[in-house]
């Protein structure tokens, strides 16, 4: 027999192997995944790279979709309020119409009317975490104040930008509608039906009355077009947030499988990593106690 210079080498780089072995097991165990480096497997590391690139999109698009449905649902009460304040208006302007109704309830009713109109133009400048919700895209100040000269009594102090959220990869949703398009357009102003009710009452015939009030019709029925274009936002948010957490569990579902190990595949490669250990330890003391004696031998 004769003794071989590189066997301790060799039993020590196969002990040193074995040891990682036993301590991938360990890490197995304890993260519950099958990959912690790159160099564990280049391929589903290559792969969990994209997964989660996708995943971080997700992320934002959630994101994006809760802060324009909190917006959305912001506008969408504000609107639901001047709706019934425009009906209350109809009533009072039905009620002031009336022949009957004297000088001072009428103007007691204008009074109310006047009440109304600031009502309005209050809920119009209503912002949601800074930012004016009818300013268009234009933020840091009121949407609408007061001017005498305007035929309203405000002018408008927005522009008429539309604010657009992108939700998905190819979906995006209006999140605003300009304060000049719902409550101050040529066609169906909710401020100038308003005011000239207002003054009808305080001036004016019957047949005027009737005819402001008729004004106020006309502008409700426009706010309630309009207000659907909120309530179409909020149902296609409300679709897109359950639809974006759906993806989310199943591209988290594609990175476990990916990288991922259960429990009782992880503790069965630690028992089989420790057994090995053990009798590579056994079988090195063994060997290298032989090899020794034989060299003295």
């Amino acid at each position: 027999m004769r003794f071989v210079p590189n066997i301790a080498s060799n039993v020590i780089t196969d002990i040193q192997a074995s040891d990682q072995n036993v301590q991938t097991a360990l890490q197995q165990v304890s993260s519950g995944l099958r990959v912690s480096l790159p160099s564990d497997d280049p391929a589903a590391s290559a792969a969990l790279v994209q997964l989660q690139a996708q995943s971080a999109n997700i992320d934002q698009y959630t994101t994006n979709a809760s802060s324009a449905l909190s917006q959305a649902q912001s506008a969408d009460s504000v609107v639901s309020s001047v709706v019934s304040l425009l009906n209350r208006a109809i009533t009072l302007g039905t009620e002031g119409a009336n022949s009957t109704s004297s000088t001072a309830n009428r103007a007691s009713i204008a009074t109310e009317v006047q009440g109304l109109l600031s009502n309005v133009v209050s809920l119009a400048n209503t912002s949601f975490q800074g930012i004016s919700l009818f300013g268009g895209t234009v933020s840091g100040q009121a949407a609408f104040t007061a001017d005498s000269t305007s035929a309203t009594g405000y002018k408008y102090n927005g522009n008429s930008g539309v604010n657009s959220v992108s939700v998905g990869d190819s979906l995006s949703v209006q999140a605003n509608i300009p304060g000049n398009t719902l409550f101050d357009n040529s066609s169906a102003s909710v401020l100038g039906a308003l005011s000239g009710l207002a003054t009808a009452l305080t001036s004016g015939s019957s047949t005027d009355i009737g005819t402001a009030t008729t004004a106020v019709t006309t502008a409700l029925n426009y706010v309630t077009q309009q207000h659907v274009v909120y309530g179409n936002t909020i149902n296609q948010l409300n679709a897109q947030e359950t639809y974006l957490a759906s993806d989310k569990v199943t591209l988290s579902s594609r990175e476990t499988s990916l990288v991922g190990i259960d429990t009782a595949t992880a503790a069965e490669n630690l028992t089989q990593a420790e057994t090995s250990n053990t009798a590579i330890l056994s079988a090195s003391a063994r060997v290298l106690q032989n090899n020794l004696l034989t060299y003295l031998h």
